[in-house]
């Protein structure tokens, strides 16, 4: 037979026992003490009580002169009796130094022996005892009584250990209901307390808390998605391991307890951190990432904090962009093959109207301007990504009119960068530097005017043509990388430079504006510089600068990841 599987008790269920349980025996034990020094208070003051009237009885002129007649218990026993109703005590006896009684609340029994020790009242001294005498037990005093400096008598007053512990009974009785009373007491708000703990907790108990919190604490360190917690005065209350890398916090770094302001992230990544409505896959660009921002308010009644989620959109982005480019290479080869047909058309209609030697030179001609712009790439550039992306974007560029020139200093020796520097970051800089380039070289001057950029000088004309250009630079020694693009537009003006760089920011509408800011991140990512000024053709010039030797540790590290990503 199988026995059911029993749920252990939930947390709040099991700290609600565990209290009542500690109630119980804190109400228990003060219950005991009280009873016990109530027992212990009792005896004291009974014992007290007894000793006040011996005394007073011991001190009394007229019970000497009751001892000094023939017939002392014809005085002393009414006395003795009115003392014994007047205080309430159990019995008032007189007797001489021979123990025997003079007074007794038992008639019958004057004239017998005290029963009970004498000795130390001979003597001169007042003691209490607990003996058990004709009445019982007892607790009583002895004292001497004096007449002139001798003892003529004693007294003995005492009041039974049954009067005592009927008054304790008493006294217990209201204990155990103010105990009762604090019990049920505790036992309410103790299931007050535990009815909220359990909602908090759902019902868990411990197991299953300690778990939950095991798992929460792996899924927050596994997950490669940022994950952001703000409260209601926008402090950080939680962030993952990915969330520190994606904002470019150190991992010593205290984050928790600080606002998004402290984190010196860009202006529109803490506008959108701090925002109250809900922002839904922002692209945001920081120093070296482009991060996917989403914000969720947590409200209950009010608002209580933020929910934010950070992707890593940067090799995602980069990969759109190499798509792009590669998508318009494709265009240009498409262009340039059926442009490639029209030609072999030309060449043999040349030769079926009998004119060999035109068709010769038609297609030599154009054989030779198509292999000295290879020629030049590839004996001055030996770094095979390089060589590839600036065949092709030639290719694009003369499909739009516009001659690609590499410049005469270029030199790029085979093995002269460093694995450290991701091919990548290599395709997205130059890839998107002659992209913009070639719009703006290819941009008629009126276009650019409306278009709001400046015009510092007009476009000179290039080549017998007027065509316009693009010169690339691209040269490697022994300490840095120097990657230039110049073009023949419009140019850029000076109120613009400072803007050129950031997300959005573009003369041809929405939707546009991203390259640059790639560009800027990019080298930054390589600890290289961006710099832009007016080239010599009138338009604007770009000059990349990426250290080869002495690489920053922070280089070093994005360099090695972004490999990692690439393999």
């Amino acid at each position: 037979m199988r026995l059911p599987c029993t749920r252990p008790r939930s947390l709040a269920g099991q700290l609600f026992a565990m209290q009542v349980v500690l109630i119980a025996a804190v109400v228990a034990g003060c219950a005991v003490f009280a009873y016990a020094s109530g027992s212990a208070q009792a005896e004291e003051t009974a014992a007290r009580q007894v000793r006040v009237a011996a005394l007073a009885v011991a001190d009394s002129p007229s019970v000497r002169e009751a001892i000094r007649t023939p017939d002392p218990s014809a005085v002393l026993q009414p006395y003795a009796e009115r003392v014994r109703e007047d205080t309430g005590i159990a019995f008032v006896t007189i007797m001489d130094t021979e123990r025997v009684r003079w007074t007794h609340p038992d008639t019958s029994r004057i004239g017998d022996t005290f029963l009970g020790n004498t000795a130390k009242a001979l003597r001169g001294q007042t003691f209490t005892e607990t003996y058990t005498g004709t009445l019982g037990p007892s607790i009583r005093v002895v004292t001497p009584i004096r007449d002139g400096g001798k003892i003529v008598g004693l007294v003995s007053a005492g009041i039974t250990v049954d009067r005592v512990s009927s008054q304790v009974r008493e006294q217990l009785g209201a204990l155990a209901l103010a105990a009762g009373g604090a019990l049920a007491l505790g036992g309410i708000g103790t299931y007050v307390i535990n009815a909220r703990l359990r909602r908090h907790t759902h019902g868990m108990n411990a197991a299953e808390l300690s778990r939950l919190h095991d798992y929460h604490q792996a899924t927050l360190h596994a997950v490669r998605e940022g994950l952001l917690m703000l409260d209601g005065r926008r402090r950080i209350a939680l962030i993952n391991d990915a969330g520190r890398e994606l904002l470019g916090l150190a991992p010593d770094t205290e984050a928790v307890g600080r606002t998004v302001d402290e984190l010196a992230l860009p202006a529109p990544l803490t506008g959108a951190l701090l925002a109250s409505e809900p922002r839904v896959d922002e692209l945001h660009l920081t120093a070296d990432r482009v991060i996917v921002v989403n914000t969720r308010p947590v409200v209950g009644g009010e608002q209580r904090g933020t929910v934010v989620t950070l992707r890593d959109h940067t090799e995602l982005q980069a990969l759109t962009g190499e798509l792009d480019s590669e998508r318009g290479f494709t265009q240009a080869l498409r262009s340039q093959a059926h442009e490639a047909a029209n030609r072999l058309h030309t060449v043999v209609s040349l030769i079926e109207l009998g004119r060999v030697e035109e068709a010769v030179d038609f297609a030599t001609a154009e054989l030779e301007l198509a292999q000295v712009l290879t020629d030049r790439v590839v004996g001055a550039v030996e770094e095979p990504v390089l060589a590839a992306l600036l065949l092709g974007k030639a290719a694009q560029a003369n499909e739009r009119g516009v001659e690609l020139v590499l410049a005469e200093d270029s030199l790029i020796d085979d093995g002269a960068l460093p694995p450290s520097l991701a091919q990548r970051d290599l395709v997205t800089i130059l890839g998107n530097l002659i992209d913009n380039a070639v719009d703006a070289a290819s941009e008629a001057p009126e276009d650019a005017e409306e278009s709001g950029a400046a015009v510092p000088a007009p476009r000179v004309p290039e080549g017998p043509a007027g065509r316009a250009r693009v010169t690339v630079t691209a040269l490697a020694d022994e300490r840095e990388l120097l990657l230039r693009v110049a073009d023949t537009g419009a140019g850029i003006g000076p109120e613009a430079a400072d803007e050129v760089f950031r997300r959005g920011w573009s003369t041809h509408g929405a939707g546009r504006g991203l390259g640059l800011a790639l560009v800027r991140q990019a080298a930054h990512r390589n600890g290289g510089t961006v710099e832009l000024d007016a080239g010599p053709d009138g338009g604007a010039r770009f000059t990349v600068r990426l250290p080869l030797g002495d690489r920053t540790a922070k280089s070093e590290t994005a360099g090695a990841r972004a490999k990692e990503v690439t393999a």
